[in-house]
């Protein structure tokens, strides 16, 4: 289960967020790419842009459901 307290600060505050426990698998870029990018430095993945349109909300969803190590919530600030 994604921990709030421990998502990352490169996530830009919205409803979506990833934690500390991503293993930079490219599953969320790939699923959002428009949503999700990638720490160079750090090995991770962020949320580095809110869903704008529904499409771009089911995208993230989606990124949810495809995540292996269930790093990305969907309980963060509005």
């Amino acid at each position: 289960m994604p921990d709030k307290s421990a998502s990352y600060e490169d996530n830009i505050t919205g409803v979506f967020y990833v934690d500390n426990t991503c293993i930079d698998c490219d599953a969320c870029r790939v699923a959002a790419p428009d949503n999700f990018n990638r720490n160079e430095d750090g090995g991770y993945s962020y949320v580095d842009k809110q869903p704008e349109s529904e499409d771009e909300y089911q995208m993230c969803l989606d990124a949810i459901e495809g995540c292996p190590v269930d790093a990305i919530g969907e309980d963060g600030d509005e």
